[in-house]
């Protein structure tokens, strides 16, 4: 047996927190929310913040075998109004639509140049937490 989390009793728990159902010793969060940056979030969330502000929901399915499902709310920004021609690079995800608490950060697989008029959508997000003991 490899060292590592318990995917059902450890990593399945922390990552049904991050979706809304949760064991009782974590606090659940129901709906997160994803704001854009144009280049490292930081350790704060708050470096390298998009000209558009706005924090679309995030939410997940469960999870099974140490890993996040698919997202089953789409974040998506309409009709962008921010910069014209600014090049997205990474997200922040948050626990309210504007302050709150910031859970992690992740980079795009490609970064995304973006018009005005144009609409972005963050069609898929992994979240895993290794190593799973075998």
């Amino acid at each position: 047996m490899a060292a590592g989390l318990s995917a059902t009793n450890t990593a399945n728990a922390w990552l049904n927190v991050l979706r809304g159902t949760s064991a009782a010793t974590f606090t659940a969060v129901t709906t997160l929310f994803v704001q854009l940056h144009t280049g490292d979030p930081g350790a704060s969330g708050t470096a390298n913040v998009s000209s558009v502000t706005t924090r679309p929901a995030l939410n997940f399915g469960a999870a099974s075998a140490g890993s996040q499902s698919a997202i089953a709310t789409l974040p998506s920004w309409a009709s962008w109004a921010g910069t014209n021609g600014e090049v997205v690079t990474h997200i922040s995800v948050w626990g309210a639509s504007s302050g709150g608490t910031f859970y992690y950060s992740a980079a795009l697989t490609a970064s995304k140049t973006v018009n005005t008029g144009d609409t972005l959508n963050l069609s898929s997000l992994s979240v895993s937490l290794t190593p799973l003991a075998a």
